[in-house]
């Protein structure tokens, strides 16, 4: 699939279907090397939908610094740029949706709706939980600490009965067949610290455009009460939450048919 050069980074991306561009920015180490994603939804069956990696993830360019909220947001609208696309819905997931944010405050122009999965504003209005903390941990440790995060109907009885669904969190969170990349260490580290310093609540009361908010009801990285929180604080904004942890868009596949629906219009803003 194929690389751009763009005004601010060497990117790498993929793209599938038809219709109106959607924009996806991954969450927290997203690697398009690692399936599924969210080109392989039902969302594609809709929209023209571009996902790529991050700067210092995956297969695009890791620059030594610029790993700040402002950049990510940047490379966005640099890589819409080179696509040569004016404007686009734009679908954030946890880290990503933390971009996206910044990207709504500086380049309201480009975007047509605003969809924030599993996400935070940072502030007084709430933080994810920092992830960064958990380095330290060996894999299979950091795989049950992100379950028990993940999902709060999980706890250790549940661990302990299910190895299968450890083992499955530790291939999910296994970066060492890309560990020896120059410049991956970077990338992860660099991303971690944006995610830390994350904070747009004070100006959340700027993004005008529609947003749609959702998340999972059992989600113990983006608390619910967090997006509770952004969506009261967004002039036009709506919330549905799901039966699901972090990864309920993965439990919930019904999930894509609402984002549809509300990239379609046919969903208001507002709350819900």
């Amino acid at each position: 699939m194929p690389r751009i050069q763009t005004r601010t980074l060497n990117t790498y991306y993929e793209m599938a279907g038809d219709g109106v561009p959607v924009l996806v920015l991954s969450g927290t180490g997203g690697d398009l090397r690692k399936k599924p994603t969210v080109l392989d939804s039902p969302l594609t069956a809709d929209f023209n939908v571009i996902s790529y990696d991050q700067r210092g993830l995956g297969q695009s360019e890791k620059p030594q610094d610029g790993y700040t909220m402002a950049a990510y947001a940047e490379d966005a609208a640099a890589l819409m740029d080179a696509l040569e696309i004016e404007s686009a819905h734009v679908l954030g997931i946890s880290f990503g949706g933390m971009v996206a944010q910044e990207f709504a405050l500086a380049y309201p122009n480009r975007l047509k709706r605003l969809a924030l999965f599993c996400t935070s504003p940072g502030g007084s209005g709430g933080i994810s939980y920092p992830l960064h903390e958990l380095e330290h941990l060996d894999l299979e440790n950091r795989a049950k600490t992100m379950l028990l995060l993940g999902d709060t109907r999980i706890d250790d009885d549940v661990i302990k009965t299910n190895p299968e669904l450890v083992k499955v969190t530790m291939a999910r969170l296994d970066r060492s067949e890309f560990a020896h990349e120059d410049g991956h260490a970077r990338g992860i580290s660099g991303q971690l610290s944006a995610r830390k310093a994350h904070d747009c609540w004070a100006r959340l009361e700027h993004i005008t455009c529609p947003v749609w908010l959702a998340g999972g009801r059992f989600d113990g990285i983006a608390l619910p009460q967090s997006m509770e929180n952004m969506a009261a604080r967004l002039p036009d904004a709506s919330l549905k939450f799901y039966d699901g942890g972090h990864l309920f868009m993965v439990q919930t596949r019904a999930v894509y048919t609402d984002l549809a629906g509300f990239f379609h219009s046919t969903l208001a803003g507002g709350a819900s």
